[in-house]
């Protein structure tokens, strides 16, 4: 009970020094006015099934009304503008965060949909002995859960006068294929299936491409292409021409699919891996083999026992992660970039923080000096100052949480498109991780008890005779 006392005394008064006493109707009402503002927002996006750009901008605003009015009625115009400041900062950084980790999750995903999780080539163009590679990485883990080999050419592909492109081909087996690659998923006219359709004299090998890939073309599923193979006349063991043309071969469209994923919309093809081969020129031999473990998390893992089972080189094997290294490092390196940036802007409002507790200082004087000639200590005095700033920190921390992911859940309903040619993708990712959400709400507090810190200390140093001298 006697330890007790003390912090409910303390904190007592420490609200008494953040509260305004009667809050203004004026104030009230424009708070209801926000939260009315919220719910017309909210009708607009749920009958609109999320597309209603004005439903977005209404909830965005009414919330910050609602926030602004009820501050200012319940607290001092310093202290809802320090408190409005943190709001700001941790709905700013909460939604940023979100973002960034939603890029990192949508680039993640395409990225698997149409890529193994580890590759394993070699280090020179011969690879006849794929299959017995195949025998070995299937019994190096059992995670291994599927495995194919593939060929991966770039090739020249044209259809009627004047429509060519540069493309990706990928060769593939059609009857692996749908347990190595998420493929299937992404498809959105025809079936990973028809790659396995034998040709005939009546019927033309089988081909599936990208969406964007088949706009730029002009194709459409059952037109005919023309593939050409550049490299076909080439003799790699000397690197000199054979004398004939390139091989060309025509193929059926049998299959579109679209990942999101502009990269691969744009540029990619797949074949059987049979006419791959024939286009290569090369016979029996592939460029790799791929496979599918059950934990991408374990990739890496299974990757580096895969490399050691075969003895290093000439064989090189990668996992899905470092096959893009850059652009995931990029983007992590992003995150951390705007994590660091948008937390400066918390740390401004601090200065808010530490300018409202100077202030509510020097304004209570007196009350402290009379506080110390009653017993208070130093400490006790400090403590009420450092639980205003928390107070103070703590409001705008949840405030802010509740405005960010409000903020995330309306964005991520209504699908902001992104120009795919820009941001490689079609609209906007939102992914909120409870731990970052926590880490958010961690360095807020740190940050609000430091800024605490140094008025907390003025106000215990106060001497009682020198907040009475002239009363």
């Amino acid at each position: 009970m006697y330890a007790a006392a003390p912090v409910k005394f303390e904190l007592e008064i420490g609200w008494r020094y953040l509260f305004r006493g009667h809050p203004s109707r004026a104030l009230l009402v424009g708070a209801g006015a926000g939260v009315l503002a919220i719910l017309i927002g909210a009708y607009l996006l749920v009958t609109s099934g999320g597309s209603s750009p004005i439903g977005v901008v209404t909830v965005v605003a009414g919330m910050l009304t609602a926030s602004a009015c009820l501050l200012l009625a319940f607290f001092s115009v310093l202290t809802s503008v320090s408190v409005l400041g943190v709001v700001l900062g941790v709905a700013a950084l909460t939604v940023t965060l979100a973002v960034a980790t939603g890029f990192q999750a949508e680039f993640r995903d395409k990225v698997l949909g149409v890529n193994a999780h580890i590759i394993v080539m070699k280090s020179t163009t011969d690879f006849p002995e794929y299959r017995k590679v195949e025998e070995l990485v299937r019994l190096i883990d059992p995670e291994v859960e599927a495995v194919q080999p593939f060929i991966f050419e770039e090739m020249l592909v044209t259809r009627g006068q004047g429509k060519q492109s540069g493309v990706a081909i990928k060769g593939v087996d059609p009857a692996r294929v749908a347990g190595v690659l998420d493929l299937e998923q992404n498809m959105i006219a025809g079936s990973i299936d028809s790659l396995a359709a034998e040709p005939s004299p009546d019927r033309l090998p089988p081909i599936i491409l990208g969406r964007e890939l088949a706009r730029k073309i002009d194709a459409e599923v059952g037109d005919e292409l023309t593939v050409v193979a550049p490299l076909s006349n080439i003799d790699f063991d000397t690197w000199t021409a054979t004398g004939g043309a390139p091989v060309t071969r025509k193929f059926q469209v049998t299959g579109l699919f679209y990942s999101g994923f502009a990269e691969y919309d744009q540029r990619l093809m797949y074949i059987s891996l049979r006419e791959a081969q024939e286009l290569r020129g090369q016979g029996d031999r592939v460029l790799g083999v791929e496979l599918k473990v059950k934990d991408v998390e374990r990739a890496r893992e299974i990757a580096d026992a895969i490399e050691l089972a075969l003895g290093g080189p000439p064989y090189v094997v990668q996992d899905w992660y470092e096959l893009n290294a850059n652009l995931f490092l990029a983007l992590t390196l992003q995150k951390v970039a705007l994590l660091v940036i948008l937390t400066l802007i918390i740390v401004v409002a601090a200065f808010n923080v530490i300018s409202n507790l100077v202030m509510l200082v020097i304004d209570k004087t007196r009350e402290v000096a009379i506080l110390k000639s009653m017993g208070a200590t130093s400490g006790s005095v400090a403590s009420v100052f450092q639980i205003v700033g928390l107070a103070i920190g703590g409001v705008g921390t949840i405030w802010g949480l509740a405005i960010g992911l409000t903020v995330c859940a309306v964005v991520e309903q209504y699908g902001y498109q992104l120009d795919p040619k820009v941001y490689l993708i079609d609209h906007l990712p939102i992914v909120v991780k409870p731990l970052e959400v926590v880490l958010i709400a961690i360095i807020t507090m740190v940050i609000s008890a430091v800024a605490a810190l140094f008025p907390s200390a003025k106000a215990s140093s106060l001497h009682p005779v020198e907040g009475l001298r002239y009363e």
